[in-house]
């Protein structure tokens, strides 16, 4: 008798949100006989859905089961709309299905999953590999994050009301960390294990000084890496508000070098991006000091998700991305 060989789990997980994203493009009459393909799965199955007929092109993110309630994503969606309403920043917005409904509920296998039909936007996302047309791009994110900034500060208090999630200490590194815990982190060793807790304790030492004034936290972007801009002659476009919350506006900047944080070139890339941002909003050199801070801290969360996720981009990082981690950590303690 000839064994049958194992299915690979993101394989079979793919299957089941390719079923799903089959009944939720049902809700959106004006699709006709719309053809479904796989973009991207990370934290969501994103999909390129394409109307056979007019050719147009619309993004449907299927969420992951667990991950945000649907009174968290209807609150993501709100802000989307703030956004477009009454600032210059190009995003992707949600489409309403025939149900009236932005965010369709699907229940398969006894699990619930959230799924959004959202326009499609032209772009490219910025290349790594370009060192140059990097430098220059940040120059533009740090004026499109200010901007993005500045309406979470100008409309605080309407943007209070909205259900998302908290991003600071204690749900990135402390006591309730969202995307798992660092400790588990691929290649853990004793040795790492101590570094990685002496930079965590004086992570929290500085940004309980650093304080949440509204001027350093609201609500913002919360994963901004390069994945998630797509860049269309000289602009570029928001997209992927899935992880949008209440932290520190400084932790946007950290987000944006998600991955590439050991890249030799990240402190001309920063400089890039202030000079961007402070075109729009001022920034003190106390908060510019700072920024090591969250840069390590998005590292160590980063560290947290490639050691509890199972998908293409963390098992291309694996234990390395853990390993890298140790000269950023020696050297932000030497700096601190």
């Amino acid at each position: 008798m000839m064994g049958t060989s194992p299915v690979d789990p993101i394989n079979r997980l793919l299957e089941k949100y390719n079923r799903i994203a089959e009944k939720a493009v049902e809700f959106y009459s004006f699709l006709k006989m719309p053809s479904i393909k796989l973009i991207n799965y990370s934290e969501n199955a994103t999909y390129l859905v394409t109307d056979s007929q007019s050719t147009k092109k619309y993004i449907l993110r299927v969420g992951r089961p667990g991950y945000h309630t649907k009174k968290e994503v209807e609150s993501e969606l709100e802000w989307l709309k703030s956004i477009n309403q009454l600032s210059a920043i190009t995003i992707s917005l949600p489409l309403q299905g025939e149900n009236g409904e932005k965010v369709q509920t699907i229940v398969y296998e006894r699990q619930t999953f959230y799924c959004t039909l959202f326009t499609f936007l032209e772009g490219n996302a910025p290349d790594e590999g370009n060192e140059q047309e990097l430098i220059h791009q940040f120059e533009i994110l740090g004026e499109v994050t200010a901007n993005l900034h500045e309406h979470s500060i100008k409309f605080r208090n309407q943007l209070q009301q909205i259900t998302r999630l908290t991003w600071d200490y204690d749900t990135i590194l402390g006591s309730t960390p969202k995307w798992g815990r660092w400790q588990h982190g691929l290649g853990m060793t004793e040795e790492k294990l101590e570094l990685f807790e002496e930079v965590s304790g004086k992570i929290k030492e500085r940004l309980n000084q650093f304080g949440k004034s509204p001027e350093r936290f609201g609500l913002i972007h919360s994963d901004l890496r390069l994945a998630n801009l797509l860049v269309e002659n000289n602009h570029i476009k928001i997209i992927d508000f899935d992880d949008c919350g209440f932290g520190w506006y400084l932790y946007d900047l950290a987000t944006s070098i998600s991955f590439m944080e050991h890249k030799p070139y990240v402190p001309l890339l920063i400089q890039s991006w202030l000079k961007g941002y402070r075109k729009v909003r001022p920034l003190s050199k106390e908060e510019e000091y700072e920024i090591p801070t969250f840069i390590m801290m998005r590292r160590l969360q980063l560290v947290a998700w490639v050691g509890s996720r199972d998908n293409e981009t963390t098992r291309e990082l694996g234990s390395q991305y853990t390993e890298d981690t140790v000269l950023l950590a020696e050297k932000y303690l030497e700096q601190f």
